[in-house]
């Protein structure tokens, strides 16, 4: 990855537990990072006229347009608490990024309770999205 190519940041919480107080299994933490990054692109599409599939993502200038059309990159990261969570998708969201969060219905793993699981923040320039996400560990 260059230096300055648009790339997403995907956190995910760290604390989730089942209703037995395991941790969740390995496919529901990737699958709730990947509602995350999908969420973020498609909350920022714009579709063309009814009639058509096509969907508009962006200009091809953009952080967004330039990451669909190149590598994609995705770096995956954790927190370690809903308010974490929270906070870092408030400050992506007053810094005007791209971000979405996830709220997982409840309905495999947290007893019917909707439940704050992951938060994509970006595409975006490194210089917007690493002062918020450069402190999180790897996932």
């Amino acid at each position: 990855m260059s230096k300055n190519e648009p790339k997403q940041v995907i956190i995910i919480r760290a604390d989730l537990r089942n209703l037995a107080g395991q941790k969740l299994r390995t496919g529901k933490l990737i699958a709730q990072g990947a509602h995350a990054s999908l969420k973020a692109i498609f909350d920022n599409a714009h579709k063309l006229p009814a009639e058509s599939e096509t969907i508009i993502y962006s200009d091809p200038g953009t952080a967004l347009g330039l990451w669909l059309e190149g590598r994609s990159t995705k770096i995956c990261v954790s927190c370690n608490s809903e308010q974490e969570l929270i906070d870092l998708y408030d400050k992506a969201k007053a810094a005007r990024l791209i971000c979405s969060m996830v709220i997982d219905a409840g309905l495999t793993e947290f007893g019917g309770v909707p439940t704050k699981t992951a938060v994509a923040i970006g595409p975006a320039y490194p210089e917007d999205v690493d002062p918020i996400t450069s402190h999180l560990s790897l996932l």
